[in-house]
């Protein structure tokens, strides 16, 4: 099993899900974080002067899947996440030894996935 964690820009967010949903991924994680990457924020001009804004709102998805789906979720993630301009966030991958569901006590890639409907 692999962890996924994807920081991607805000207004993002809605198409990321939106693919995930259509190839069959129903959890998630989402967090609000706030970061900076290469750009080291941004910087603004007013008439006080410059100003620099470092850390920029995000969107944590966190989600695990069996190895055999790593592949397909990333490239969903990457495909959907991207604009082309600096700031379109990370996709981090890692390893996960345990999973347990709490409702069932299924393990493993038995508590990631269920046939049936709540």
């Amino acid at each position: 099993m692999k962890k996924i964690e994807a920081v991607i820009r805000p207004e993002k967010l809605n198409q990321v899900k939106g693919a995930l949903e259509a190839i069959d991924l129903r959890g998630m994680t989402i967090h609000d974080v706030y970061g900076r990457g290469e750009q080291r924020g941004l910087e603004f001009i007013n008439r006080a002067g410059k100003y620099r804004v470092d850390l920029l709102p995000k969107r944590l998805i966190t989600i695990v899947v069996p190895d055999s789906e790593v592949d397909a979720v990333v490239s969903t993630i990457v495909e959907s996440a991207r604009t082309g301009e600096m700031g379109d966030g990370k996709v981090f991958i890692s390893d996960v030894e345990r999973c347990i569901r709490i409702r069932t006590g299924e393990e493993d890639d038995k508590a990631l996935r269920t046939t049936q409907t709540p």
